[in-house]
């Protein structure tokens, strides 16, 4: 079992638990009884309806999913329109791990509050989009060592993949000595091929 890798709600992965921790706005939709505290700016016993806090990313999942939800979810700013529309014009450019360390992680569970699918898409887009860039960053690593500090933590570890089975590739093939052959089976079915025209003909 693998406690790296999530991009969907898993108990047991670490980055899925990093995530869910992010806080995420949201507005009281009904009278929360003795929660008042989670509202500091106010007095009062009982959260009211209409007070907008920032809670955990887990906590308004579950709070948001019944028939009477007792929040109602909002996106983070680095998911609404205006980052949307920075990651459009040039995904490249923008560093990515100011916008969130879990940026593909946490925005693969924020889509779903997004009636739209804008995040949807500008996830798809932006990964696409930078994904050529973090092939060449490694095969190219010493050219721009601080690049690396713009990625998230997806982009970080396909960049380290990347880099190195390129690393390994490049010992190989200076190392090694042996000569590149087809495989029996490719011989055997060459000449098989051969044999089968020449009764044709």
């Amino acid at each position: 079992m693998s406690l790296r890798v999530s991009y969907s709600p898993n108990y047991y992965s670490l980055d899925d638990i990093l995530a869910t921790q992010e806080r995420v706005p949201c507005k009281v939709a009904l009278t929360i009884q003795k929660m008042g505290h989670l509202n500091p700016s106010v007095a009062e016993r009982d959260l009211q309806p209409g007070t907008s806090l920032e809670l955990p990313l887990w906590l308004v999942s579950e709070l948001s999913q019944s028939r009477a939800p007792l929040v109602n979810p909002e996106l983070p700013k680095i998911y609404r329109e205006a980052y949307r529309e920075i990651l459009k014009a040039d995904a490249c450019a923008v560093d990515l791990h100011k916008f969130s360390l879990f940026f593909y992680e946490l925005g693969s569970h924020i889509k779903r509050f997004d009636k739209k699918q804008d995040v949807h898409e500008t996830l798809l887009h932006t990964f696409r989009t930078r994904f050529r860039q973090l092939m060449d960053l490694a095969d190219n690593s010493m050219s721009d060592p601080t690049v690396q500090q713009t990625l998230d933590i997806l982009e970080r570890k396909l960049f380290n993949d990347a880099y190195k089975a390129r690393m390994k590739l490049n010992t190989w093939l200076k190392d090694s000595n042996t000569t590149i052959e087809a495989a029996n089976m490719v011989i055997n079915h060459k000449k098989r091929k051969r044999m089968n025209i020449e009764d044709l003909l």
